[in-house]
């Protein structure tokens, strides 16, 4: 058996939602609970993307889709590395997800569930994001929930940070650090 095929497989989460459901928060949480390697979706937008939402102009597919294909690679290449990852990422539409699981040999997605009243009022709060509450309308109408054929969970996104970590962890059978054997 060559090294590679002694390598355990890796796993790779998607925590997903509207802006402000808590994705960062949560993905951080995985990611320092578990050990997987984090990444912000965020940080993979073109100075476009950025722009545009900046001005309070909702993306579109055409915008979406190489940031898309670039977090779908950055998943891969970091498999093909033998490491695991965490993502906190919108994830809005099936198809998105779709091109998304391409990437990695295999992936959970971890929706973030509430209704708008209570995502803006977490929005009225924030501060420093390039993401107006403005463009929350347009998440909600681009939302396709994560449906039974797809592989992942669906939490109460007014859950507290640390239950829906806990949650997360638990459901998707996830390793924390804390009960790996050394060595």
């Amino acid at each position: 058996m060559t090294a590679l095929e002694l390598r355990p497989p890796t796993r790779h989460v998607v925590v997903m939602g509207v802006s402000g459901c808590g994705k960062s928060t949560v993905a951080k949480g995985i990611a320092q609970s578990t050990g997987l390697l984090f990444a912000e979706a965020d940080d993979f937008h073109s100075r476009a993307n950025i722009d545009k939402m900046t001005a309070g102009i909702p993306l579109d597919d055409e915008d979406r889709w190489p940031w898309l294909e670039a977090l779908s690679g950055w998943m891969r290449e970091r498999s093909d590395e033998g490491r695991s990852t965490v993502i906190a990422c919108s994830a809005l539409k099936r198809s998105y997800r779709a091109l998304l699981a391409d990437g990695p040999p295999s992936i959970d997605f971890v929706h973030l569930d509430a209704p708008p009243e209570v995502i803006l009022g977490r929005l009225a709060h924030r501060t420093g994001h390039y993401m107006p509450p403005s463009l929350l309308q347009s998440q909600f109408e681009t939302l396709e929930p994560l449906t039974d054929d797809e592989p992942g969970i669906v939490l109460d996104a007014a859950l507290a940070p640390d239950e829906l970590i806990d949650l997360a962890v638990t459901r998707l059978e996830l390793v924390p650090v804390a009960q790996r054997a050394d060595g």
